[in-house]
């Protein structure tokens, strides 16, 4: 059995998306929508016989699942298009900026024929994956807390400079955009989290998003997620989080690299040696997809799980001491 999936928003995770749903064998892309031409046009020339509909709503119709990798800005509208319409909603995060229309929309969703589900690429990923089974063997010992670095010299990233929004504090920026896989990896592993403090620093133009971000997060418990993000100067991109445990520390680096240390030098905790780590995480995804939409236990995001971190992103955007 294959679901037809349309892909609304061809930018560079549309298109990923679009190549990796062509591989996999549950799916058969039955349509494709951006209102950009330049999107539309680079995404034939990955795939001369794109199925570019005229619309989003051309693109939808028929489909069994739609994935949204729009920006934040349309997304409610769509999603709740194709609840209404019976249809899987598996979106890009966030879900919005507006925390009360995220909510509402959240809300909507619980209601409709299946729950909507959100693309955090690490969800069902061989490195989650190892560290739950580390987690539960003991192996990582008492979990103390999370340290998340992340370190560009500029944004948005070389590759995603297509994509104008993501520099714009309206709906952009990399809290909302990197940072929010962070602290949706440390409530998956810590539980809920609370924010204590965020010091966000911006640029003199308004219109820009956030420069760097320190922001200190706490479990109900006490346990301290850290956040240490800034922009400018000349380096690699550097995006680490590490979970500390009292027997073994684990890092992921470039969202995918697992490493683990017991107090000597790192090493890699899952070995990459014979297949791509991107690719792997998003068929991995699918799979997950797959599983849902067939009402099995899956390893998604759920819409509730986005809102928390959409929750939380907003309040360090706005700052708190």
């Amino acid at each position: 059995m294959t679901h037809k999936l349309a892909i609304i928003g061809l930018g560079i995770m549309g298109r990923r998306m679009l190549d990796n749903a062509l591989r996999h064998a549950a799916f058969e892309v039955c349509s494709v929508w951006d209102p950009s031409s330049d999107s539309v046009a680079k995404t034939r020339a990955m795939l001369p016989d794109a199925p570019v509909a005229v619309s989003a709503e051309a693109a939808m119709q028929g489909a069994d699942v739609v994935y949204l990798a729009c920006p934040p800005g349309p997304r409610k509208t769509y999603a709740l298009q194709a609840a209404a319409a019976g249809q899987g909603v598996f979106m890009e995060k966030p879900l919005g900026t507006d925390n009360a229309q995220s909510r509402d929309l959240v809300a909507q969703l619980a209601r409709s024929r299946l729950p909507g589900v959100v693309n955090f690429t690490q969800a069902a990923s061989r490195g989650f994956e190892e560290l739950n089974r580390a987690i539960q063997a003991g192996e990582a010992g008492e979990l103390l807390g999370i340290d998340i670095v992340v370190n560009y010299p500029a944004w948005p990233r070389a590759w995603q400079k297509d994509a104008d929004w993501l520099r714009l504090r309206e709906e952009g920026g990399y809290t909302r955009e990197v940072i929010s896989h962070f602290l949706f990896l440390a409530g998956r592993f810590l539980g809920p989290l609370t924010l204590q403090q965020a010091l966000p620093r911006y640029p003199q133009d308004p219109t820009l998003c956030e420069l760097d971000m320190l922001a200190r997060l706490t479990t109900a418990d006490g346990r301290p997620v850290t956040v240490m993000a800034t922009t400018g100067g000349q380096q690699p991109d550097r995006q680490e989080v590490t979970v500390r445990g009292s027997r073994l520390n684990h890092q992921f680096r470039e969202f995918f690299q697992l490493w683990r240390s017991d107090g000597g030098p790192w090493v890699e905790a899952v070995d990459w040696r014979t297949e791509d780590p991107r690719t792997s995480a998003l068929q991995r995804q699918l799979s997950e997809v797959d599983l849902w939409l067939r009402g099995k236990p899956h390893k998604l995001a759920t819409a509730e799980e986005a809102l928390a971190v959409q929750e939380l992103v907003e309040a360090m955007l706005q700052g708190k001491t």
